[in-house]
């Protein structure tokens, strides 16, 4: 568990070895005193759980096995113990994990501090800042951060954490514009075209294809199987709501990105003399509220001084590119900042091998000065404990220095230049080397524009291109001063009008990010040390394989083996006198089974009786230190043996004592059984008298025993009305009020599951019921039918019929059969019921509208058959008459009516005939029968036979 206390401390093949066995268990976290290795298994571990968590709450950082959890909580206690400010780095290269550490820290800490609202905003804000920000600055895989993070958190002294900080240093804004191939560009790009709504993509003028951008094609990498875009824009969306971004922020941070996006989509043409010309503005357009007269002149023209005024010098195309390429990376790179910022108003404490490039030297400049931290710390920290011997960092001007000075020189500084003047200065360094400075066989891997650096981790390449530009990165003043016109609130906070004296250059790109790391260097100096070493188990990210070159590589690189030799050149173990002795005090006499002095005389006392000798270990003010770990394993094996020796002996006690127990128990037993039975008995007998000192202990048990049983039995759906168990009389009032809570608890239950579609479903059944139960004998056989939105789509009505009646919003359709009036021929129909109005209608032609006003109703029998009639209020002897009607759907059809119409109450069930108006003073009838094959014809007395079956059903 602890590298401290292997005993091949020296040897890097154990020291491999042990970490190999323990990830092919599963045991990704081992020590090397309090330094926490983590090796990362390719995949999920169920180590990291509610449970897990409240394990590690508060206990020794020794006691229980290696994890991240004990060493976050190790620092929280110590911070408040000590009253001293802490950090904890997390360091390792891409894809060994470092994020998910983080993640795992920051989840512990929101369920192991003390829960408040501000405690949930600052956990809430530090999690999301992941998907939040990391999305506008990760890249160019699914989890490679493209900017360091450092992430605070603060606490009062009782432990609530009541703010936070983030500081960002290096966004590598050259990504922007240009990647590797099977690279992205930042990752909200893509999340935007592929995640956003068409409304939203249409107003930013953005089409949902990554191809169709400039930006975002170079890499040949727009689309990753392990990313999904559209999710993750979600994610995005929700993090903004964290940071309290309101509907207008996050439209114009949008508006920021897809400016990006248009910006790369502008192509520059040469006109007869090599100047750069636009022959379209199409793009332009969606530049951030921006004329585009004004942004064609920007990106083709500069400003420059002649005869004391400024005038303007048209770009080559060359130039117009690299001109519109530094404004994209300008409004991104200040975009994050600003971002940044925001966040950190929210979190405010109110109360593959490649040539590397620019930005890589950064970030391995960054490494390299975390590294001297690291050191620095290591043995500071063990000259603490034991007072260790401490080393120094020699300091010198190096590259960064080189480079600003040949930035800043007057002429024409080039690449070429920047390395030559390099080998001038560093030309006798031992860790330095070009090409011209190589022998003839290191030449061979050398470019003559590369120079190598041997860093703590190994060597590394690094091409020259790009240097001098990129550590400009200068903005022309035209291009900022038009940024200065965007209607874009962001932007112009992005390009203040008062951005310093135009006429002093400003900082480059690496003196930056060196006084960012400065400040973080600064930060972290004034805290107490904690360290999380994540490596890389293969470059595959396959779950199992620990690659054994690979992982020695970074072993060696992270100084873990020099970590290890610096903790045993003291003492391999310490812990604490109490924790010591409360562990070993079974190994004395004196001490067992209670030490009742100091702790510290139990430890000596304990340690002479077990034959420690003077070199072997040192008694300091609160811990002893074992200097060998086979000290230390001989007390571990003598505490195995003497545990199972006093396990025997209390097996022995514990058997005595469970027998005579058991004898005394079982005399006590009968005396106590027969005490109980009488009294039972006299409760019964009294049990339905009032209660007094005989019956109330029976009653009681009557009571908890018919609820334990009712518990067991309870009605499961509403209409269960038959199951409720008979109380006694004791619990009949009782029974009756739990009776009627139980069933108001499963018609809330009931009615919360219900959707909305179930609702109005419901909504009309019950017009159903209230018009046809106990009224029309096929009733029953309808209520299972689910009633339909409608019976004919509206592309199955003719084209006429819906310009008709375009004005009036169609409710519902049927198909009918409609009978004349004189004669009763049967005829297809459809019944189209809108807002407004009833409909009958013959293909291309309306044969009768009937609006709701002049309906009076409609009748049915109350028989098994599926004939209606619509009544119609006849004010005019030309107007017609009632409609008879046959349908499949009677049900459904009258409900909807009904519902639409308001005529709940004239709808009427009759039974034998129903007479009907033909006309204005001209009646029919329709009569109604049943027999044993149902039929629908015209009857000697003039009247429409209809006879239904015993058994029909209609819905």
């Amino acid at each position: 568990q602890d590298f401290v206390l292997l005993d091949s401390h020296n040897s890097e093949t154990a020291f491999l070895d042990n970490l190999k066995k323990r990830f092919t268990e599963d045991l990704i976290y081992t020590y090397v005193g309090i330094l926490l290795i983590s090796v990362n298994p390719c995949k999920e571990l169920d180590i990291y759980t509610k449970k897990q968590m409240d394990l590690y709450m508060g206990v020794n950082f020794f006691e229980l096995p290696p994890h991240i959890y004990a060493l976050a909580d190790n620092v929280y206690h110590t911070m408040l113990s000590e009253a001293s400010n802490h950090f904890i780095l997390i360091s390792g290269e891409s894809g060994a994990g470092k994020t998910e550490a983080s993640k795992k820290i920051l989840q512990y800490y929101a369920v192991s501090c003390p829960s408040s609202t501000l405690l949930d905003t600052v956990r809430d804000c530090m999690l999301m800042f992941n998907p939040g920000p990391a999305p506008i600055g990760s890249g160019p895989n699914d989890n490679s951060s493209r900017f360091g993070k450092y992430m605070d958190i603060q606490f009062d002294c009782q432990g609530d954490a009541v703010g936070g900080h983030i500081l960002s240093y290096l966004l590598e804004k050259s990504r922007v514009v240009h990647q590797n191939h099977g690279e992205r560009n930042f990752h909200i790009f893509y999340q935007l075209v592929e995640g956003g709504e068409e409304d939203q993509l249409r107003h930013l003028g953005l089409e949902k294809d990554t191809q169709h951008y400039s930006y975002l094609v170079q890499g040949e990498c727009s689309n990753v199987s392990s990313i999904n875009d559209k999710n993750d824009w979600k994610t995005v969306k929700n993090a903004l709501s964290v940071i309290d971004f309101d509907a207008s922020d996050t439209e114009h941070l949008f508006g920021i990105i897809a400016s990006v996006l248009h910006l790369g989509n502008v192509h520059f043409d040469g006109d007869t003399k090599g100047y750069a010309i636009l022959n379209s503005n199409a793009a332009l357009r969606w530049l951030l509220g921006i004329h585009v007269q004004v942004l064609h002149e920007a990106l083709t023209f500069r400003k420059i001084e002649a005869k004391s005024e400024e005038v303007l010098s048209p770009f080559t195309v060359d130039l117009a590119i690299c001109a519109r390429d530094a404004l994209a990376k300008a409004i991104y790179g200040r975009a994050f900042t600003w971002l940044v910022n925001r966040i950190n108003e929210s979190l405010e404490n109110k109360v593959r091998e490649q040539q590397k490039n620019f930005e890589q030297f950064c970030i391995n400049y960054c490494n390299e000065k975390l590294q001297q931290l690291f050191i620095q710390f290591t043995l500071k920290s063990e000259q603490e404990e034991y007072e260790a011997e401490g080393i120094g960092v020699k300091k010198h001007r190096g590259i960064i220095s080189v480079l600003n000075e040949e930035c800043m020189r007057p002429g024409d500084a080039t690449d070429l230049t920047f390395l030559e003047k390099l080998e001038e200065k560093m030309g006798n360094h031992p860790h330095f080397l070009t090409h011209k400075l190589a022998d003839k066989k290191t030449r061979k891997s050398l470019e003559r524009g590369d120079f190598r650096l041997l860093h703590y981790a190994g060597e590394v390449t690094y091409c020259i291109v790009g240097f001098i530009d990129k550590n400009n990165d200068l903005l022309y003043k035209n291009i900022k001063d038009v940024m200065r016109l965007s209607k874009n609130p962001i932007i112009q906070e992005c390009f203040p009008a008062t951005e310093g004296d135009s006429r002093r250059r400003p900082e480059t790109v690496a003196t930056q990010f060196k006084n960012s790391l400065l400040r973080l260097t600064e930060i972290l100096t004034a805290k107490e040390a904690w360290y999380v070493r994540c490596l890389k188990s293969n470059d595959n990210k396959q779950s199992g394989k620990f690659d054994e070159v690979l992982v020695r590589h970074q072993v060696k690189y992270l100084g873990l083996m020099e970590h290890l030799r610096v903790r045993r050149a003291g003492f391999a173990y310490r812990r604490r006198y109490e924790v010591f002795l409360q562990r070993y005090k079974a190994l004395c006499p004196a001490t067992w089974p209670h030490w009742r002095g100091v702790p510290a005389e139990g430890v000596e006392k304990l340690v002479q009786h077990l034959g420690y000798k003077p070199d072997e270990y040192k008694m300091d003010r609160t811990k002893i230190f074992i200097r060998y770990a086979r000290t230390l394993f001989a007390t571990e094996d003598a505490f195995e043996i003497c545990k199972h020796e006093l396990g025997k002996q209390q097996r022995i006690q514990k058997r005595h004592l469970i027998f005579f127990s058991f004898y005394y128990k079982h005399l006590d037993r009968r005396a106590w059984a027969v005490k109980i039975i009488k009294q039972f008995i006299k409760g019964y007998i009294t049990r339905r008298e009032a209660k007094t000192t005989d019956n109330s202990e029976y009653l009681a048990f009557v009571r908890q025993s018919y609820l334990n049983r009712l518990k067991d039995n309870l009605p499961k759906t509403v209409l269960d009305k038959t199951t409720w168990l008979t109380p006694p009389p004791v619990m009949t009032e009782t029974s009756e009020i739990l009776r009627q809570l139980n069933t108001r608890m499963m018609v809330r239950k009931y009615v919360q599951g219900i959707t909305p579609q179930k609702k109005a479903q419901l909504q009309q059944k019950v017009v159903t019921s209230a018009i046809f139960k106990g009224n029309k004998d096929s009733y029953p056989s309808s209520i299972a039918v689910s009633f339909v939105d409608t019976r004919i789509n509206e592309q199955d009505i003719n084209m006429r019929i819906l310009q008709t009646i375009r004005h009036e919003r169609i409710k519902y359709s049927v198909p009918v059969v409609k009978y004349d009036r004189n004669g009763f021929k049967s005829r297809p129909r459809q019944l189209v019921l809108t807002q407004a109005a009833v409909y009958l209608v013959e293909e291309a032609k309306i044969k009768q509208r009937v609006d709701y006003v002049s309906l009076k109703g409609a009748s049915v029998s109350n028989l098994g058959d599926s004939v209606m009639i619509l009544h119609v209020a006849l004010n005019d002897p030309k107007q017609k008459g009632d409609l008879v009607l046959q349908c499949d759907h009677l049900f459904e059809a009258l409900t909807k009516l009904a519902m639409i119409a308001n005529k709940q109450n004239n709808i009427k069930v009759v039974q034998g005939s129903i007479k009907f108006e033909i006309q204005a003073g001209k009646e029919g009838g329709v009569d109604f029968s049943t027999a044993q094959e149902p039929m629908i014809f015209k009857g000697k007395n003039g009247h429409l036979m209809v006879v239904s079956d015993y058994f029909s059903i209609s819905a």
